[in-house]
């Protein structure tokens, strides 16, 4: 009997092992702020990306493939094969970018099939408990804070060298450039996880500004009068595609190489990469005047085709999936997660109730076009103006696609086929299919939008955190504090957020001018920020001091204000916290009477 177990114990689990080394592994590249248009293989006339060029000419391209205008929707769709709408991510910022907690992952997906998963780079789906990386399915992450590097959540000061980054929570300080970084961990995090299949999530935080970059990826472009103005933008892009071409050659040496899904693809159009026409001040909806945009209208944030159309390239020898086909019709970032799950064969036990659907059927079969779905892209971002609540705003800068057909704000029709640029409305000429378009946009709204008024609130649980922090980018209310460089610079702002008390207690709230690794006093002022030319774009950072003398607390129904004397870099609140969810506002007031918020609040249990 017991040689039977045996027997079995052996047949099952070497069947396990077959199938898990069977399994192909995969590395998906998402790039930050590079347009469709900024990649040689694109048709760009001066950026050079060899390594990218060889990828995509190795490939299977989706041909009309869409993202989101921003990139933390971007992410959320990406992350969980639905609409970033659904998700509760449509901002960038006032916690309108948390990923709701009880949505599915790819990392989750992933990790139960028994994959070994990562993140190197740009999370920018929350900070704090159970927003995090590691709640949401990955087992190794090291990322920056916020959305980009030098943002309010991030590590004070880092300048994208020699940075403090975050792995598994925990701020831990690296040597090198921070592209070399998250490349670098990534062929150490496969170098160690050899016994099991592993996904990889590597999101650059290039070529998003500020552009700062090793001189030497950009001073080619700094020789050339037409590329000055985007040499750092391109020198970034550089130092992207030089880091694709040795990430491939590292699993070529490790025998890696045919049986490893590569899927690279950026978040939203350029913002670098051109300069458009003049228009009517704050739309980037034009047509590039300078710099190169592959004929597409509108930039980052625009409604149009070169605000989300995006580059997708899938390689996977063993997959059959090479040989720089093009895989023609309509598709999306919300595709990859079911495509993905179907390429590799992951089960998972609950219905992740995806928006995309699986590509497979048309990667195995590049002849067969992708027809007769619809799609709707929106943007809700109100950067440099208040946020209110940051609720969805119907309406507002959204197309609805289908086949060649892209209906812009509900009244002006475009043919992409006939008219790559949408140049010429025909509305006019095609009343039917206007309302067929129309008609899908309402019900599409009626369907995402019906959480809209739920706010993904920061979790209070010492279980799970100990400290929470909430910075500025966090708030809603006022206009947002969205970088260590606008906190430098004092902007008067202020705003509130919301809390959820799992765990009810006396917490000690915490009013900070500074983030407290920086150990500055309230009232004193950081040291500069050094740029160096031969590393930073060098624009002037001001820093500001604010001459504090109080400090106030809202939360909940408690109210509080002490004084400050000048000597503290926190002012600390003693406050019961009740159970469930509550609005939290913090605030300085300032000798000349004026209020600005506390850029940072840490709550933590007594």
């Amino acid at each position: 009997m017991k040689k039977r177990v045996c027997i079995i114990f052996i047949l099952v689990f070497g069947f396990h092992v077959n199938a898990q080394e069977n399994k192909p592994n995969v590395i998906v590249i998402l790039t930050d702020d590079q347009g469709y248009g900024d990649m040689s293989c694109h048709g760009n006339p001066w950026l050079k990306t060899p390594e990218t060029d060889k990828l995509h000419d190795e490939s299977l391209r989706l041909t009309d493939f869409h993202v989101d205008p921003t990139c933390a929707p971007t992410r959320a769709s990406l992350m969980t094969g639905r609409y970033a709408t659904r998700t509760g991510v449509w901002l960038t910022y006032g916690s309108r970018h948390h990923l709701r907690k009880d949505e599915i992952t790819m990392a989750d997906v992933f990790k139960s099939n028994g994959y070994k998963t990562a993140i190197f780079g740009k999370w920018h789906l929350g900070d704090n408990y159970p927003f995090r990386p590691s709640d949401r399915g990955f087992d190794e992450a090291l990322i920056h804070g916020g959305g980009v590097i030098g943002e309010s959540p991030d590590y004070w000061d880092n300048d994208y060298y020699n940075d403090t980054y975050f792995r598994n929570n925990q701020p831990e300080k690296v040597e090198g450039y921070c592209t070399d970084v998250w490349f670098n961990e990534t062929q150490k995090f496969i170098k160690s996880n050899e016994e099991k299949p592993f996904f990889v999530y590597l999101a650059t935080n290039a070529p998003h500004g500020p552009l700062h970059v090793p001189i030497k990826y950009a001073k080619s472009y700094l020789d050339n009068p037409e590329t000055k103005p985007r040499a750092r933008f391109y020198g970034m892009i550089a130092s992207i595609d030089e880091n694709l071409g040795k990430l491939r050659t590292f699993l070529k040496e490790e025998d890696l190489d045919r049986k490893t899904i590569i899927v690279y693809l950026n978040d939203n159009g350029t913002i670098k990469g051109a300069k458009l026409e003049p228009r009517a001040p704050g739309q980037l909806n034009g047509w590039a005047v300078e710099g190169y945009n592959a004929g597409l209208r509108g930039i980052k944030t625009s409604r149009y085709e070169g605000g989300h159309k995006g580059a997708c390239f899938i390689h996977y020898p063993n997959g059959n999936m090479v040989g720089g086909k093009d895989v023609n019709g309509l598709s999306a970032h919300l595709d990859l997660l079911p495509t993905l799950m179907d390429v590799c064969d992951l089960k998972y036990e609950k219905d992740p109730k995806f928006d995309g659907i699986s590509l497979l059927k048309y990667l195995n079969n590049p002849e067969e076009i992708i027809h007769d779905r619809m799609l709707v892209v929106h943007d809700q971002g109100r950067f440099g103006k208040p946020v209110g609540d940051g609720s969805l705003i119907k309406g507002k800068d959204y197309a609805v696609m289908y086949n060649q057909w892209r209906l812009v704000q509900g009244n002006e029709l475009y043919n992409i086929k006939e008219d790559p640029s949408q140049k010429n409305n025909i509305a006019d000429k095609h009343p039917e299919m206007v309302k067929q378009l129309q008609d899908h946009y309402e019900v599409w709204w009626q369907d995402v939008a019906k959480q809209a008024n739920e706010y993904c609130s920061f979790i209070i649980n010492p279980e799970k955190q100990k400290v929470v922090t909430i910075s500025s980018q966090n708030l809603l209310g006022g206009q947002v504090a969205y970088s260590q460089r606008v906190i430098r610079s004092a902007k008067n702002v202020n705003g509130y957020t919301y809390i959820d008390v799992e765990v009810p207690g006396t917490y000690k709230i915490s009013l900070a001018r500074w983030a407290r690794e920086s150990y500055v006093k309230i009232n004193d002022v950081a040291k500069p920020f050094v740029l160096v030319l031969e590393k930073h774009d060098a624009k002037k950072i001001l820093t500001k001091a604010i001459h504090a003398v109080k400090a106030k607390l809202q939360v909940g129904d408690f109210n509080a204000i002490q004084k400050i004397t000048g000597e503290e870099q926190e002012i600390v609140f003693e406050v019961d916290l009740p159970k469930g969810e509550q609005k939290i506002q913090t605030w300085f007031e300032l000798k000349n009477g004026e209020t600005i918020t506390s850029y940072y609040t840490y709550i933590e249990q007594i």
